[in-house]
């Protein structure tokens, strides 16, 4: 199995073609959304080409493909442009014997334990840390990246975590699960 997993398009149409473009070559199962798809957010500056109808139709072209889980940015109004289910705060994934809690970064859920994975997005900055009681993982974003972060997605595919940048699909940053 390989997924693909992505964070905060914040309404980007630019980079949410992107973010497609290299899901398709990536030929991954899942496009796992970790929220933060269609509204920019106040404290975010707009990105290049903000277009909120034109991200929805892109991700819809998607939807039987699509895991999310829901941002701070999301709303109740977005489902009604949206045609796959972004209300989850979190999303359970066993993955070759450890388990990975996959969430937006809002909010960090009890129920993590020793051993277990989580990954999430909101920050912006892509990461891998080992802590005392889990191991940390940050995608990135897709649109609005910082502390001069590239514009980010992230593989998982067997014991291997690949960080690429949304725009040519080059590595820059690689770990092992």
């Amino acid at each position: 199995m390989k997924y693909v997993i992505a964070s905060d398009i914040h309404g980007s149409a630019k980079y949410c073609r992107m973010l497609k473009e290299r899901f398709l070559e990536e030929g991954a199962e899942k496009l796992i959304l970790l929220g933060d798809l269609l509204y920019h957010g106040a404290r975010n500056p707009l990105p290049e080409e903000y277009s909120t109808l034109a991200c929805a139709e892109i991700l819809n072209s998607l939807k039987d493909r699509i895991l999310c889980v829901q941002g701070n940015c999301d709303s109740d109004v977005d489902t009604l442009v949206l045609e796959f289910p972004i209300g989850a705060e979190y999303c359970i994934l066993p993955w070759n014997g450890s388990t990975f809690v996959l969430t937006h970064g809002h909010r960090t859920p009890a129920l993590l334990k020793k051993g277990d994975v989580l990954v999430n997005g909101h920050f912006h900055v892509p990461a891998f840390e080992e802590k005392e009681l889990f191991t940390y993982v940050n995608c990135g974003s897709v649109s609005i990246p910082k502390e001069n972060s590239p514009h980010s997605y992230l593989v998982l595919e067997g014991n291997s975590l690949l960080w690429k940048d949304v725009t040519d699909g080059k590595t820059f940053k690689k770990a092992s699960i």
